[in-house]
Order: structure tokens, then C-alpha cells, then sequence
């Protein structure tokens, strides 16, 4: 459970930190801050889900398609937050593809550090893999 927690921690967290790096530099993609939090809790929601049902979906095969589910996931998860809140919108097609390159790229590097030293296997999962 505290496991769980921390993976919607740490999408909440990259979710903000990517929003905000594609809100400064993409010129067509704004940020409204009034929607600014739900719109993080939708797309770390959305997010998440989609994640899950990859993995579920291609449990085998998730190293193969994990880059371009990815970024359909990122796009996914940028239109249903700008269609349940007031927090983003965008000026056009190339806003929308940038702005889901640096936010799948922001949070797919972000992920995996905090994968690395924040999700660390468990003593019993280390000693199982030996």
C-alpha cells in the first residue's frame, strides 16, 4: 500500500513538473493556474490508469511498446485533463505535440529516477533474485 502511494506521488509529482516544463517552452501551450491542480490530479489519474492497463495489456511485450504507448498515453491523459478542468489549453497541433513530447519525456526520466531510489525492491525481493 505504501508502495502505491508513492507511484501516485510520484505521477502527481511528475505530472506538475511536466506540465510546467512544456507550459515554458511551448509559447501555445498554457497553463492556467486557477485549473492547475485539478488538472495535475486528472492527468497523474488518467495517467496512472493508462500505465496500469498497458502494463496489464502487454505484460510481455511492455519493453517493446512502452515508447509509443507512452506518449499516447501522455496525449490521452492531456485531452482528458483539458476537457475535465479549466487548466490547460492549447494553440494549435504543434502545441499539442510538443507539449506531449516534453511532458511524456519529463515524466518518463522523472519515473524511472524516482523508480530507482525511491522504489527500491524490498530486502526479500533482492534476496529472490539473487
Amino acid at each position: 500500500m505504501v508502495r502505491l502511494l508513492i507511484r501516485f506521488a510520484v505521477f502527481l509529482g511528475t505530472a506538475a513538473l511536466g506540465l510546467a516544463l512544456a507550459a515554458l517552452l511551448v509559447p501555445a501551450f498554457h497553463l492556467h493556474w486557477a485549473g492547475f491542480f485539478v488538472a495535475i490530479l486528472v492527468f497523474a489519474l488518467a495517467q496512472a490508469l493508462i500505465d496500469w492497463l498497458v502494463r496489464k495489456l502487454f505484460h510481455r511485450s511492455a519493453p517493446t511498446v512502452a515508447g509509443i504507448a507512452g506518449l499516447l498515453s501522455t496525449f490521452v491523459a492531456l485531452w482528458l485533463a483539458t476537457l475535465l478542468s479549466d487548466g490547460l489549453s492549447f494553440d494549435g497541433i504543434a502545441a499539442w505535440i510538443l507539449a506531449t513530447v516534453i511532458v511524456w519525456l519529463t515524466t518518463a526520466v522523472l519515473g524511472w529516477l524516482a523508480a530507482k531510489f525511491l522504489l527500491r525492491p524490498e530486502a526479500g525481493e533482492r534476496a529472490a533474485k539473487r
